[in-house]
This record gives C-alpha cells, sequence and structure tokens, in this order.
C-alpha cells in the first residue's frame, strides 16, 4: 500500500502502527515523528503562519469570509506518487486540509484512490478512529495492540494519581484550557477527556463540543484552580512569542490560578491539538502539573510542558521539539 497523509494525526498513527515505510507523502505540518520529514510535501498553507496570534487570526478569518481555501495542495505531485490511499479530515476548514476541499478534484488526478477521512469529536472517537484506520491498513492487529497497552499504562496513572472512573469531576481540580490567546478561545472536542484522565475537570466546555470563543468576564467568572495554554498550532516558543497579549489583560492578574502560580504551558501543537497518538502523552502532562508528586511518566521536557511565563528560544536552547523542523 502507499500512503498519502495530509493530516498529522493520520500520519503519527500510520507510523505507530508499523506503516512508515508504505507513506509516499506527506502534509507541510507532518511534523513527527522526524522520519517522515524527508518525504515529499504536498500541501503549503495560504495565509502566513509566523506572525502573532491576532495576525494569524485575522488572516484566517479574511480568508474563510472570502470563500478562499487555506491550504493548498499540490495535486499534480500527489499524483505522480501514485498512493492508494490518501488520508484526511472532516473536521476543522482552520487546522488542515480537509475532505470537502480536494475530494472531486483528486478524484479526478487518482481515480481509483481510496480516501480515509478522519473527524473524532471526543476521546473515544480517535481510539474508535485509530483502529478504523488500523484495518484500512490491514494493521488491524497493530492497532489493537498499541491502544491495549497504552490503554493499560492509563489505568495505572489513574491509580498513581487515585482517581477513578468513579470519582465526582466536581471533586477534581477545576481547569480551563486556552487553545488560542487573542481572541481568547477555549479548548473543545477531546481535550476535556484528555483532562479527566489526567485528573481534573476542565471548564467552560463539555467532552465533543467545538472549541469556542470566550469573554474574558467568563473566564474570570470561571476562576479555575488551575490554567492550562497550549495554542492551536504552537510550540512554547510560538506561545512565548505571544504572552504579552494574553497576560496584559486586566483580568489576568486577578485570577486564583495566576496569583498561586499554578499556570501550565503546553505544546499545543505536539500533544493536544491532533487527534493522535500523542494524546496518551498528553494526559500524563496533565497529571504531572496537577499531582506533580505522583509517578505519572518521564518528567516533563522544558520544550513539553513549562510553569508560569514560558523562556523564549533565545532564552533556553531546549525548548524547541527534538527533530522538529524549526530547528
Amino acid at each position: 500500500m502507499r500512503i498519502a497523509s495530509l493530516l498529522p494525526a493520520a500520519t503519527e498513527w500510520v507510523v505507530a502502527f508499523g506503516g512508515t515505510d508504505a507513506l509516499v507523502g506527506r502534509s507541510h505540518e507532518c511534523d513527527y515523528p522526524p522520519e517522515v520529514q524527508s518525504l515529499p510535501v504536498l500541501t503549503a498553507a495560504t495565509y502566513p503562519q509566523e506572525d502573532d496570534a491576532r495576525a494569524i487570526h485575522n488572516a484566517v478569518q479574511e480568508r474563510v469570509q472570502a470563500g478562499l481555501s487555506l491550504y493548498d495542495v499540490n495535486l499534480e505531485r500527489l499524483a505522480t506518487l501514485e498512493p492508494d490511499l490518501v488520508l484526511t479530515q472532516a473536521q476543522c476548514e482552520v487546522c488542515a486540509v480537509s475532505l470537502s476541499e480536494i475530494e472531486s478534484d483528486l478524484r479526478q488526478h487518482v481515480p481509483d484512490v481510496e480516501l480515509f477521512s478522519m473527524q473524532p469529536a471526543t476521546l473515544k472517537d480517535v481510539l474508535d478512529t485509530a483502529l478504523r484506520l488500523g484495518r484500512t491498513l490491514s494493521r488491524a492487529e497493530a492497532a489493537m495492540q498499541y491502544i491495549a497497552e497504552h490503554e493499560q499504562g492509563l489505568r495505572t496513572l489513574h491509580e498513581a494519581i487515585g482517581v477513578e472512573r468513579r470519582t465526582e469531576p466536581e471533586t477534581l481540580p477545576s481547569v480551563v484550557c486556552i487553545e488560542w490567546t487573542d481572541p481568547l478561545m477555549v479548548a473543545g472536542h477531546w481535550t476535556p477527556d484528555v483532562v479527566r484522565h489526567g485528573g481534573g475537570h476542565a471548564l467552560l466546555t463539555e467532552p465533543g463540543a467545538p472549541s469556542r470563543r470566550i469573554a474574558w468576564d467568563e473566564l474570570a467568572a470561571a476562576d479555575p484552580d488551575v490554567l492550562f495554554v497550549m495554542p492551536c498550532g504552537f510550540t512554547l516558543v510560538d506561545t512565548a512569542r505571544n504572552w504579552e497579549a494574553l497576560t496584559s489583560h486586566p483580568a489576568w492578574p486577578t485570577l486564583r490560578a495566576v496569583q498561586a502560580d499554578r499556570v501550565f504551558v503546553f505544546d499545543g501543537n505536539a500533544y493536544f491539538n491532533r487527534p493522535g497518538p500523542r494524546l496518551y502523552r498528553a494526559i500524563e502532562l496533565v497529571a504531572q502539573a496537577l499531582y506533580p508528586d505522583a509517578e505519572a511518566g518521564p518528567d516533563a521536557a522544558l520544550w513539553e510542558r513549562q510553569q508560569g511565563r514560558p523562556v523564549s528560544a533565545s532564552a533556553h536552547a531546549d525548548v524547541e521539539p527534538p527533530g522538529s523542523m524549526a530547528n
């Protein structure tokens, strides 16, 4: 089988299930694991991705309102790779190339290609979709084994932090997960499930609900025990560059989490925004932040999670993911 993946999460699942050799092309955002970076790149963003959060938001909104695509797909190059299977998504027009954008054109260039589209809402949906992908790849046994092993790891983590399935959410530390800093947005979809498995209770959202824009008054009223900052598509270096836009708001210093130094910044791009296998690591990172004395997996690296104000690349050499294309 020859696979072209236009979705980073799908690429990661293929590799996790032992299908690396079947990959023949990738999107420009498929940056993990490092060995996939040598594959031909088939997509490019049509909006600036190096600007600050507000500028990126405005650029995206302008293109969406004008009915323009956020991504270009090199269909001619894709056709020369002769894929049997193309992996994409039908969930978010902003995050990656969507099925609706390319389906008709793709079939004109590669008439007999099979399409696999991901559209999970909850963490259970993510795992169900991964198993379906494993079957499509004829790697069902590898997929089931991978997920079974990591589910056992979750059970061990739950024991370590003292959280059970029947634990009442309201008894857990309350958390607000900030998915975009300007304008302010909270993370939805599978993120509340990730927080719950890590021993927290996500406020201002529900499992499976879309991420949404909130007012600062809503955040202040929720006043969570803990704040998680995990901007979509951002490393910690990106978040550090946008930190002042978040923390300069008058409500910021009044928040209980800020006053208690319980603000944690994560690599959202690697661990929270993608419905891929690294969500298991995201759960460990959440648990470590909420229960620092528990044994909850390998300690967080500086590029994975920081507490308080994130340091920039110029301030520390270890804040970029190893093997990242930014290095």
